[in-house]
């Protein structure tokens, strides 16, 4: 597995075809709301295993967070730590951008991975995009 930061058009592409198989196809998503207005100012990421992109996610600064989006794993990498390592990275690109708080709103069938990797709750639950989310704060 290898995470790389989105330098390309390609890795791009192959970012949004992870984003769009997980939330659009799967989880029902309007493509509208997947791909949003933040696409130009984020930093995208791309997972790939075995030369085929599996996994994605970006990070904007807002409000002084490092705020983590779109977090995302194709079905068949999952449970293989494809979803530690994009956190992991971005966590890194993080503290290279010298930003020590980082912000996310995790779907929350997915808190318990994300409060494995040291987030915590600190919202009260809401809707995004029809799917229930809790927002989340980490120090590093």
């Amino acid at each position: 597995m290898t995470v790389k930061i989105v330098e390309t058009q390609k890795e791009l592409e192959d970012a949004y075809t992870v984003r769009k198989t997980v939330f659009v196809e799967e989880q029902a998503v309007p493509l509208e709301e997947e791909i949003d207005n933040f696409e130009n100012e984020a930093k995208h990421f791309v997972l790939y295993q075995e030369g085929l992109p599996v996994g994605a996610g970006r990070f904007r600064i807002v409000d002084g967070y490092g705020k983590v989006e779109r977090i995302c794993v194709m079905k068949e990498a999952r449970k293989t730590g494809a979803g530690k390592a994009i956190m992991n990275t971005i966590e890194n690109y993080a503290r290279e951008k010298d930003i020590h708080k980082l912000k996310l709103n995790a779907q929350t069938h997915a808190i318990p991975f994300y409060a494995g990797l040291g987030y915590e709750v600190v919202s009260e639950e809401f809707m995004d995009a029809g799917i229930p989310h809790k927002t989340m704060v980490k120090e590093i």
